[in-house]
């Protein structure tokens, strides 16, 4: 048993009937949509944001239906944030699979984007999911703002520390927040632990991002090669933050000149990775990220015991020890 279904263990047969549940919620009689759908299920991943929804449930009680609503919910409008990012970033590959847009044009990708939001908002309102409809909203509402705040801030680099945790937090952080809140709600929460389920998400969510940062830099040479997408994309990374923030002004000034650029070449961006490993980058984000990680694991512990609380922890975890 792998490191994930051992995590989904005490949700098994849940998760089994969650995908039946998620693919009849995208159910169509126009066959294209039929099509397209069907293709966007099979090429689902880990299926970790609905992992923190049944688990968030399980920790207080029997998973219901209303957890299963939550779950696609999240899926649903998810799903539809990024078929439009595709087309906005013009992108034709997600997780090495052809996006929609690239197999069926931006035209369509854009209108089976609003047609999985438009099945989210009626899987809420018809079932009265109100309280669940408000906590997904509201995180499709930031995750748009931080697209904004981050086109806003990359026309430069962005050397802020502190507007780099605003964007993932409204980017990243606040999709796997929702998922924990949702969770809480379907169970039954009051408001209260709700918050505290979301802010426990939050931590998790902004570790995750900064995991990923990493990988950008092969974690300093320890998984497999540095790639240097983020830094030819104008991507404005903890790591890369940092080592511009605590560097001589000649140095900086000369990586700032690569990172400007377009259509760097390869040697160049050698140049800058490996200006962040030895800046101490690498090790800083490495910090922060298991700090909030550590964080989030002391809140989940006050949470009642048992093998759904387990497992959590287990999630979070591997959220920071992933490979990919």
């Amino acid at each position: 048993m792998n490191v994930v279904e051992s995590i989904k263990a005490p949700i098994a047969e849940d998760m089994k009937l969650f995908e039946e549940k998620f693919r009849a919620s995208m159910k169509s009689s126009v066959p294209l949509l039929d099509r397209i759908t069907h293709y966007i299920v099979k090429r689902k991943g880990k299926q970790i944001r609905p992992m923190f929804v049944f688990l968030s449930a399980k920790i207080f009680g029997e998973i219901t239906e209303s957890t299963h609503r939550g779950a696609s919910l999240i899926e649903l409008l998810h799903t539809a944030t990024l078929v439009h990012d595709d087309v906005v970033d013009n992108a034709f590959e997600r997780r090495g699979f052809f996006s929609i847009n690239a197999l069926w044009k931006n035209k369509i990708a854009v209108l089976v984007g609003d047609y999985l939001l438009s099945r989210g908002l009626l899987l809420a309102i018809r079932n009265k999911e109100f309280k669940q409809l408000e906590i997904v909203s509201t995180a499709v509402e930031e995750m748009s703002e931080g697209e904004l705040l981050q086109i806003e801030k990359s026309r430069g680099v962005n050397l802020n520390e502190e507007i780099y945790f605003e964007i993932i937090r409204q980017k990243t952080a606040t999709l796997i927040a929702s998922c924990c809140a949702c969770g809480a709600a379907s169970a039954g929460c009051d408001d209260e632990m709700i918050e505290r389920m979301r802010m426990i998400g939050e931590k998790i969510g902004v570790a995750f991002q900064i995991k990923d940062d990493l990988f950008d830099y092969g974690l300093g040479g320890k998984i497999g090669k540095p790639t240097g997408i983020d830094i030819k994309e104008k991507k404005s990374t903890l790591p890369l933050i940092y080592a511009l923030n605590h560097s001589a002004n000649g140095e900086k000034r000369a990586m700032l000149r690569i990172v400007k650029k377009d259509n760097k070449k390869k040697a160049e961006i050698d140049k800058v990775i490996q200006y962040v490993l030895d800046s101490g980058g690498i090790e800083y984000a490495d910090q922060k990220m298991r700090a909030l990680s550590s964080e989030a694991r002391t809140e989940i512990l006050k949470l009642p015991a048992g093998e759904a609380r387990d497992s959590l922890l287990a999630l979070v975890e591997f959220t920071i020890n992933r490979e990919k």
